[in-house]
């Protein structure tokens, strides 16, 4: 072995120029393929940022308007959820897969406190809300149980809201046990919440129970949510849904296939969709960065052919002395397998590097979103299964370079190697 890469290393020293241009070809196509995977790591990791906002195991559904006669009813009628929906959804029905079910009720008002106000959105919850949201209390608490029991006057504000509420500079602790005023009524406030606009949840919370009452608003609901479990793949969750919008829609005189009578909003078959859009830009990433370095391949299967060629009359040689063709061929593949690893480790190394870079430059910066800032790059690096993976391209991209100069060379016949100059 060690005379093998000895005569590799002679080899390489007598084609100094030659063997650097080839080995930057490759070392340039492995960066790339490296940069490349980490700048789609951290696209992923930013655009999936909000994925795990949410419980996974989690429904929201909601009345929409129809879009076919039904039952002597016309098309374009509006659906309106109820208390109604909320027990079948909850019943035996449904009961193999759905937990806990809520729902929510609100209205537009106006929040006013000292002198400042602010137009709000006051959204009558349940408990259950934190946990299936994954809200983020600040201070203070969230809704709980005994709040729904007493129907009690009390609120927890989003961390926007409480800072247009309160005096400038003013910490959003202060906040908590002081009274503000909604429409007519005062309420306690007993909890500040992380705003999170791209989620859509900038709005009051309030007791589901008091918000019934005291805006008078009977038996209406604006949204149902449900936890559920039993439902792990995509065909389950379509047939449950397909079951689901049929009992809602039957409920209120609606086809039982319309779609647009009640939309669905499923967070686990939405996750899925997200995952099957990363791997497909994963895979992208991939095909690029392997035709990238395919340059670099052809460039040492070049080199390799006219190292054969010069080597023709040393080939004859040894096979006239008793080489065998496999020492040729191993001799060869040897070679181009040191020129792709060398080289390639070196553009692997240098990759890395480049992500580090883009993970402390491009990857603190930030866009707005709806008014929330959101990173550009998530930690764009690679991980050990990409280096691993890496290796075993390296390794076969370099047998592949040289297997056709080592079966040419393999090939030489020593009479006609010793003729030639």
């Amino acid at each position: 072995m060690r005379d093998v890469f000895t005569e590799i290393w002679e080899s390489v020293r007598r084609n100094k120029l030659r063997t650097s241009l080839t080995g930057f070809a490759v070392s340039w196509g492995i960066f790339m393929l490296i940069v490349l995977l980490g700048a789609g790591n951290g696209l992923q990791n930013s655009f999936f940022k909000g994925g795990d906002r949410f419980a996974s195991n989690t429904m929201m559904f909601g009345g929409g308007w129809t879009s076919k006669p039904y039952d002597g009813l016309r098309e374009g009628r509006r659906i309106r959820l109820d208390e109604k929906d909320i027990l079948l959804t909850g019943s035996d029905a449904f009961s193999d897969n759905v937990d806990n079910v809520i729902a929510t009720v609100g209205v537009n008002g106006t929040a006013s406190y000292g002198k400042k106000s602010l137009s709000v959105y006051i959204e009558g919850n349940y408990p259950e809300r934190a946990s299936m949201e994954k809200i983020e209390i600040l201070h203070g608490r969230y809704i709980n149980d005994k709040d729904i029991k007493d129907r009690r006057k009390v609120v927890v504000l989003p961390q926007s809201a409480a800072e247009g509420l309160l005096p400038d500079n003013a910490p959003l602790e202060d906040i908590i046990g002081k009274h503000i005023r909604v429409g007519n009524f005062s309420w306690l406030v007993v909890g500040v919440n992380k705003t999170d606009r791209m989620r859509g949840n900038e709005q009051i919370a309030a007791p589901f129970t008091t918000v019934k009452e005291i805006y008078n608003k009977g038996e209406d609901v604006d949204d149902v949510t449900f936890s559920f479990h039993g439902l792990d793949t995509e065909k389950a969750n379509e047939e449950f849904e397909t079951k689901l919008r049929a009992a809602i829609n039957l409920r209120h005189r609606a086809a039982p296939d319309d779609n647009r009578a009640l939309w669905i909003w499923n967070r686990f078959t939405q996750n899925l969709q997200m995952s099957t859009v990363g791997s497909i830009l994963n895979v992208a990433l991939w095909i690029i960065g392997l035709f990238t370095l395919l340059g670099g391949i052809v460039g040492v299967s070049n080199i390799m052919l006219i190292t054969v060629k010069e080597r023709t009359h040393e080939f004859g040689i040894r096979k006239a002395i008793g080489a065998r063709p496999w020492d040729i061929t191993k001799l060869i593949l040897a070679e181009s397998v040191t020129i792709t690893a060398v080289f390639g480790y070196i553009g692997m190394f240098l990759g890395m590097l480049a992500c580090q870079i883009l993970d402390k430059t491009v990857g603190q910066a930030k866009v707005a979103v709806m008014d929330e800032q959101i990173a550009m790059l998530v930690n764009p690096t690679v991980g050990l299964d990409v280096a691993i993976e890496a290796t075993l391209v390296l390794i076969i991209a370099g047998s592949l370079a040289g297997l056709f100069p080592a079966r040419k060379a393999s090939k030489v016949r020593p009479i006609e190697a010793l003729r030639a100059e």
